[in-house]
């Protein structure tokens, strides 16, 4: 197997011989593109996560190449949001959005980003003739850059929802493979797992965006459940969606004691050192759990994609994309695209992939033998073809929206209210929301 540096050599290497051939091709160079914006300083938020760490070790070459400065400033997910909305109400210094698959609507909503069509207009000299839109998944890169019919960003750190399983837990418990159904991992393995301080399951569902999106919207959409109803009601007290915050209720007694103050990293890293068999996360985590660095049981790491339910596989669908700040300047804005294209570019998507990055281009996963390397990729293709868009609302309310979700969902965990009380009044509060924004007026139209 070859190692991480010769991957990431060989990837250079082929990213180079591309661009030159790109070149050569059809007059077009990133260096020639670059030259009037050398000199200029781009800003962007950047997440402590491992996509993120892959580009910036790419970065040196596209800064040597352009001349142009990318300025990163670091935060963890939980503050992302609240600091780049300060820094665009304020029109502040920030020339790249990031933006989570629900901040969308509320960032071009409030006309904090420009859409691709706009940039593609003003700066027709420094789109790459290569960049070809159609390599991306559809699926991802609307979900993730689109609003209401347009197109604003490229998607950058990208997300499913995927299945991670310790082989040799399940084998010692008689199990040969991972649960095909969200039932059996309850009804077979919870019981055959859970024993001598070892658990079955982890459900990270911590008081923050964490329970709302990757505990109590995971257990919505594989029921056949949801949060809205076609005329955007709130559709959470109906027998799908019950069923699926019920199981999650009857689920907790095969996960660890105070799975309510798990976040991500303590799920993972309760499966990274043992102590639970199997875990729904991001493949954002796949490099964590198959580093010895990180991870005891990187040897015995399986990957499936999540498990399926009475209406279908319905995994997690997560992710950013990054696009350029209204609030930019004319050299700033410039210089904001040619990095967010560089960094989305099919040239790149290899190198980005060996480093620890998940692409959202087709063709980085077309080789058969990757799936040998990064055992990832089948499961998280199959997520992206399958994935709900919606599955948290993608509206500008939907930050709103998400604290009442996380509060009332924590109660229900808790036991301190029922699900269907619960579900009562997150319905109630979400339609004064959405009564308050004007889509049962007319004023916006019913799009999510």
């Amino acid at each position: 197997m070859k190692t991480l540096k010769t991957l990431a050599g060989s990837a250079a290497l082929a990213t180079l011989l591309a661009t030159s051939a790109m070149a050569g091709g059809h007059g077009w160079s990133l260096k020639e593109a670059a030259a009037p914006y050398a000199g200029t300083t781009v800003d962007v938020v950047f997440l402590l996560r491992p996509g993120y760490e892959a580009i910036e070790a790419m970065l040196p070459a596209f800064e040597e190449e352009t001349g142009i400065d990318i300025n990163i400033i670091k935060h963890p997910y939980e503050n992302a949001l609240g600091e780049q909305v300060r820094d665009f109400v304020a029109g502040g210094d920030l020339d790249i959005a990031l933006i989570d698959l629900v901040w969308i609507g509320n960032f071009a909503e409030n006309e904090w980003i420009v859409p691709i069509d706009q940039i593609k207009a003003d700066y027709p000299e420094i789109i790459d003739p290569g960049l070809d839109m159609d390599d991306f998944f559809p699926l991802v890169l609307n979900a993730f850059g689109g609003w209401n019919d347009t197109l604003y960003g490229l998607p950058f750190d990208n997300y499913s929802g995927l299945m991670f399983y310790n082989k040799q837990m399940l084998a010692d418990a008689g199990f040969d493979s991972p649960p095909a159904t969200w039932d059996e991992l309850k009804d077979v393995y919870g019981p055959a797992l859970t024993k001598d301080g070892k658990y079955a399951y982890a459900l990270q569902s911590k008081r923050n965006e964490t329970q709302s999106a990757d505990s109590f919207a995971r257990m919505l959409w594989p029921f056949g459940g949801s949060f809205l109803d076609a005329e955007f009601r709130s559709n959470l007290n109906s027998n799908e969606s019950q069923a699926g915050l019920k199981f999650r209720q009857d689920l907790m007694q095969y996960m660890p004691d105070g799975i309510v103050a798990y976040d991500h990293a303590e799920t993972v890293n309760a499966f990274s050192q043992g102590d639970v068999a199997i875990i729904t996360e991001w493949s954002a985590f796949y490099s964590t759990v198959v580093n010895p660095d990180t991870s005891k049981v990187a040897a015995d790491v399986g990957i499936a994609p999540e498990p399926m339910g009475p209406a279908g596989r319905k995994p997690a669908l997560g992710g950013f994309s990054l696009a350029v700040a209204d609030q930019a300047d004319d050299d700033e804005k410039a210089a904001a695209w040619l990095f967010i294209q560089w960094a989305t570019s099919k040239a790149n998507a290899g190198e980005y992939l060996e480093r620890g990055g998940v692409p959202a281009r087709q063709s980085a996963y077309a080789d058969p033998s990757l799936a040998e390397i990064y055992t990832f990729i089948p499961a998280l293709v199959e997520s992206w073809q399958e994935g709900v868009p919606e599955f948290r609302p993608r509206f500008a309310e939907w930050p709103e929206i998400t604290e009442i979700v996380q509060e009332w969902g924590t109660k229900m965990m808790l036991g301190e209210v029922t699900t269907e009380d619960g579900a009562m009044e997150i319905g109630t509060r979400m339609e004064e929301v959405l009564a308050d924004a004007g889509y049962y007026s007319g004023d916006k139209p019913l799009a999510q």
